[in-house]
C-alpha cells in the first residue's frame, strides 16, 4: 500500500465519523443555525489543536509513569484545548447570541480535534500494515473516541449556556464545574481504555451513552432558554 493511500485512507477514515457526529448534534440547533463558515473555522482550528498539544502530552509521558495520574494530565490537557479554540473563535464571536449556542460551538470543536486524532490512530497501524487492527481501531474510535470529545465538551458548553443570563461569578463558577466535569468523564474513559487494554470498553460506551440521553436532555433545556416560545 502506497504512502498516498495510506494518508487518504486514514484521513477519510479519521473525517468521516466526526462529520457524521457533527451533523447529528447541529440537527440540535435548528432553530437558529450557527453561520456555516464559522463552524467550520471552528472545526479546522479544533483540527489544528491537536498538533499544539501533542508535544505537552509527551511531555506529560515522559515525566508521569503512574497511569492514572497520566490519564487525568491527558484528558485535562485535551479538555483545555478545545476550550481555549472555543474562547479564542467562537466567544468573540457576535454570532454566539443564545445559550445554545455554547455547546453547538464546542462540540464543533471536540470533533474537529477528533477528526485528527482518529486520522493520526488510523495511520499507525496501517504504515505496518495491519489491516484488521486499522478496521478495528476505526470503529472502535467511531464509536467511543468522537463520542467523548463531543459529549465531554457539551458538558463545559452546556454548563456557559446555562449561566447565559448569569453574571460574571456564575459564569465563572459553571466554566470550572463543566470543564472539572469534562475532565473527569474523559479521564476515566481513559483509564479504562488504557489500562484495561480495550476489555471495558463495551461497558464504558454504555456510560457514555447514558452521559449523552442526559446531555440531549439539557440541549432541550438550552433550547428553551434560547427561545422561550419553543
Amino acid at each position: 500500500m502506497s504512502d498516498g493511500t495510506i494518508v487518504t485512507i486514514g484521513i477519510l477514515g479519521g473525517m468521516i465519523p466526526a462529520v457524521l457526529w457533527l451533523f447529528f448534534w447541529l440537527r440540535e440547533d435548528n432553530e437558529k443555525p450557527e453561520p456555516r463558515g464559522l463552524l467550520f473555522f471552528t472545526f479546522l482550528i479544533g483540527m489544528a489543536s491537536v498538533i499544539l498539544i501533542v508535544p505537552f502530552e509527551q511531555i506529560a509521558r515522559d515525566h508521569f509513569r503512574d497511569m492514572p495520574y497520566l490519564t487525568v494530565i491527558w484528558a485535562a490537557l485535551e479538555e483545555m484545548i478545545k476550550y481555549f479554540v472555543v474562547l479564542v473563535v467562537a466567544m468573540r464571536s457576535r454570532y454566539l447570541d443564545e445559550p445554545i449556542d455554547y455547546p453547538i460551538y464546542f462540540i464543533t470543536a471536540a470533533l474537529g480535534f477528533a477528526a485528527l486524532e482518529n486520522t493520526l490512530f488510523l495511520i499507525h497501524p496501517l504504515t505496518t500494515a495491519d489491516t484488521t487492527v486499522s478496521l478495528l481501531t476505526g470503529s472502535l474510535r467511531f464509536l467511543g473516541a468522537n463520542l467523548l470529545h463531543a459529549t465531554s465538551s457539551s458538558i463545559v458548553g452546556i454548563a456557559l449556556g446555562l449561566a447565559y443570563y448569569k453574571g460574571w461569578f456564575a459564569k465563572k463558577v459553571h466554566l470550572w464545574i463543566g470543564l472539572l466535569t469534562a475532565i473527569t468523564l474523559h479521564s476515566i474513559f481513559n483509564f479504562f481504555i488504557i489500562h484495561n487494554d480495550g476489555k471495558s470498553f463495551f461497558g464504558i460506551f454504555g456510560f457514555l451513552w447514558i452521559v449523552t440521553i442526559i446531555t440531549m436532555l439539557m440541549f432541550e433545556k438550552l433550547r428553551r432558554m434560547s427561545n422561550p416560545l419553543y
